[in-house]
């Protein structure tokens, strides 16, 4: 695992980081339009943004006087990779065990 996966991990352990990044999948938005949508305030969103951003998971630019913050497909296409090692070994164990299975069966 490298460095940046690591913080992508690490940003994504807290709920309140996870439903943002679950939010902005639908499309970007200002700072101001997610704090309406949560239970804290806009500094601590702003917080949460920043730590998302810092792991790579989202990315920010201007608009006019305000910044849009979305999903950064790179880096959740890292998580997509680190993950998909997991699920790559998973089949090939099912795979053995439906193989081993199937010869016991033929015997």
């Amino acid at each position: 695992m490298n460095t940046n996966q690591d913080a992508q991990l690490e940003a994504l352990g807290d709920a309140t980081r996870r439903a943002i990044l679950a939010r902005l999948i639908n499309g970007p938005l200002p700072v101001g339009e997610l704090a309406r949508e949560f239970p804290v305030s806009r500094p601590a969103i702003s917080q949460h943004l920043r730590v998302l951003k810092q792991a790579r998971l989202v990315v920010d630019r201007p608009a006019g006087n305000r910044r849009l913050y979305q999903v950064n497909p790179e880096g959740i296409d890292s998580l997509r990779q680190y993950f998909e090692q997991f699920w790559t070994q998973a089949l090939g164990a099912f795979k053995a065990a439906a193989e081993a299975s199937d010869h016991e069966e033929t015997r």
